[in-house]
């Protein structure tokens, strides 16, 4: 599972044309499965997206996690988080979950994500074309690879 986190003011994302997801200060998350996802994988990840360090405390350093400032949380699938670029020009997929499996993966990133912050989570449409707006926050961009977690 590979995932950026970004740090933002606001975001939302629409298909066509209709705001399906909306969040003010948080994350937005865009998520990327593999074929064989583990529950480690689960849960190493939603532990390092909920306790990231990330937002400003009253001195001005990145010290506290989206959960300590009650922050929303966005996810948004994004299965060319898997793209391989290494030959020719046009990305290869191969590494990315098909989307029966994505799709039942991104759905329990969901459920576990709102299960570790006691609220809901917005979320995008899986399969859709979507349009994400958002206004990063610093910038703070962070890549999370849960097969790579010296990445």
């Amino acid at each position: 599972m590979r995932t950026i986190i970004q740090r933002v003011k606001h975001a939302k994302v629409s298909v066509r044309q209709e705001i399906i997801g909306k969040i003010n200060t948080g994350l937005l998350v865009l998520v990327g499965f593999e074929s064989k996802e583990t529950q480690e994988d689960f849960d190493w990840m939603i532990k390092k997206i909920t306790q990231l360090r990330i937002f400003n405390d009253e001195n001005g350093m990145m010290n506290l996690s989206v959960q300590e400032i009650g922050g929303e949380v966005l996810i948004v699938s994004q299965f060319t988080l898997h793209a391989n670029c290494k030959k020719g020009n046009r990305p290869s997929y191969i590494r990315a979950a098909k989307p029966d499996v994505a799709i039942s993966y991104y759905q329990k990133l969901i459920t576990e994500m709102e299960s570790a912050l006691g609220k809901t989570v917005q979320t995008g449409k899986f399969g859709a074309d979507m349009q994400v707006e958002l206004l990063n926050d610093g910038p703070v961009t962070i890549i999370l690879d849960s097969k790579q977690k010296d990445f």
